[in-house]
């Protein structure tokens, strides 16, 4: 049957704390197990991320995780002038634009797709945990989604997930977003150790461009 076994949030929120002079974003992303599937395994992670309102980049990235037994925390800061990441773990060096978890995602949403095929694939370095890993996103075509809110034209993709406590080897994560300025998730499906989930967009507030699906 199907049953509500995890939940999301996502938010962006304006940073009361400047970087280097600059106003900045707040991206916040909570996850956690629900219901039955809470009892079992229980998940309550938290990123949050600091990036430049400009470029996107971030500036100062946590995470607080629980996944089981399993816990870890982290305090990632980023300086693109050195290319110089400072993190608990000790410091590592990068060239070029670099992501943490949570800034990746959210820039993601702001590429350009007019031109790109389905079946391509766009590369992002991102930092985690320890050490610097490639974000590769495939992008699937485009299909219409129903969910909570009504059925939407939306862009498929395939990121990429580093498997762990929740994530077997191999796992599969499918993304649908908006296919409009928004670029909101309207869907996720993945794999997980003990079969795979389903997300679906329950409710969305404060964005940029009214939400308007093909119907509801």
């Amino acid at each position: 049957g199907i049953f509500t076994a995890a939940e999301a949030d996502l938010r962006v929120e304006e940073s009361p704390q400047k970087f280097d002079g600059k106003p900045a974003f707040h991206l916040i992303a909570e996850g956690k197990t629900a219901g039955t599937f809470d009892v079992f395994y229980k998940v309550r992670n938290k990123y949050e991320s600091y990036v430049d309102k400009t470029t996107l980049l971030p500036y100062y990235y946590t995470e607080n995780r629980r996944e089981g037994k399993y816990k870890h925390t982290d305090k990632v800061t980023f300086n693109h002038n050195t290319g110089k990441i400072k993190a608990d773990k000790g410091e590592f060096d990068f060239k070029g634009k670099m992501f943490d978890f949570v800034s990746a995602y959210y820039f993601a949403r702001s590429i350009d797709i007019s031109n790109v095929k389905v079946g391509e694939k766009v590369e992002m370095p991102y930092f985690l945990e320890d050490g610097i890993h490639s974000l590769t996103v495939t992008y699937l075509g485009k299909e219409k989604m129903k969910c909570s809110l009504g059925t939407f034209n939306c862009l498929k993709f395939n990121p990429t997930i580093i498997p762990g406590k929740i994530f077997k080897k191999n796992s599969k994560l499918y993304l649908w977003v908006t296919d409009d300025g928004n670029r909101i998730p309207v869907r996720a499906h993945v794999e997980v150790i003990v079969g795979s989930l389903t997300m679906d967009l329950t409710a969305a507030k404060g964005l940029k461009y009214p939400l308007n699906p093909l119907k509801k």
